[in-house]
């Protein structure tokens, strides 16, 4: 299992939120460059880039953040947060992201985003986040009523290399992550899941990998102190050297 560390952005700032809440945010420092180069210089190999701001206004507003991050390291950047149209995919493509990820428009516009599948062939994450087991959409704001898992199996069989699955009501609460989800998921698609939200742990971290896992997000763990830069390279040897 690969560990893809976490860099949220406002203002070009890394940021966390609690449960999606954007009246519940921290701050953790002012370079994200900087900051990606530690994980870099740890021994880890990805970047979860998320634009939460892009996320509210529905159009990309960190692409020079990714751009300057891109260009300053060699890891493989995942970028999300206002992927809308095929002009903001685009973009964050020509700014340096490997991946992008596809949440809300792959629930309101299935042909829009399947005409990224077929035009980014295996570059396109699909994003599933969900509240109480549906889908929630537009920076987790609204509910779709669709069920998480018939909505990941809906997409099988479409090259998409991954699915990054959040449990809001556990992201940044830094109370483990939603096993109980993730068993159902991985029990009933095929598609690799990458888990994300709650985890505050190396047990966390060991017990993901041992579901089967292919990757997992850490954010808040690591920004406030419960996982270190070495035990998220522990994680990550242990994938290389598989």
């Amino acid at each position: 299992m690969f560990i893809s560390p976490a860099i949220d952005l406002i203002e070009g700032r890394p940021v966390r939120l609690s449960q999606g809440d954007y009246s519940r945010l921290t701050h953790y420092g002012d370079d994200p460059l900087a900051q990606a180069r530690l994980f870099e210089d740890a021994g880890l190999s990805h970047l979860h880039l998320v634009d939460l701001e892009g996320a509210k206004a529905k159009a990309p507003r960190n692409l020079h953040v990714l751009e300057e991050v891109a260009k300053g390291t060699g890891l493989i950047i995942d970028y999300g947060g206002g992927m809308y149209t095929t002009q903001a995919v685009a973009a964050a493509f020509d700014a340096g992201a490997s991946y992008v990820t596809c949440g809300s428009i792959a629930v309101k516009d299935r042909e829009l985003a399947l005409s990224w599948m077929e035009r980014w062939p295996g570059r396109i994450i699909l994003g599933a986040d969900s509240i109480n087991g549906r889908i929630a959409t537009a920076a987790w704001s609204e509910d779709s009523g669709l069920d998480v898992v018939g909505f990941i199996k809906s997409y099988e069989g479409l090259g998409i290399p991954w699915c990054i699955a959040t449990d809001v009501s556990k992201d940044g609460m830094l109370s483990g992550p939603g096993l109980d989800l993730y068993r159902s998921m991985l029990s009933s698609t095929s598609i690799p899941l990458i888990a994300s939200g709650g985890i505050s742990t190396l047990d966390d971290l060991k017990t993901l990998a041992s579901m089967g896992c292919a990757g997992a997000i850490v954010g808040k763990a690591y920004y406030e102190g419960r996982i270190t830069l070495d035990e998220l390279k522990e994680v990550e040897a242990c994938w290389q050297n598989a």
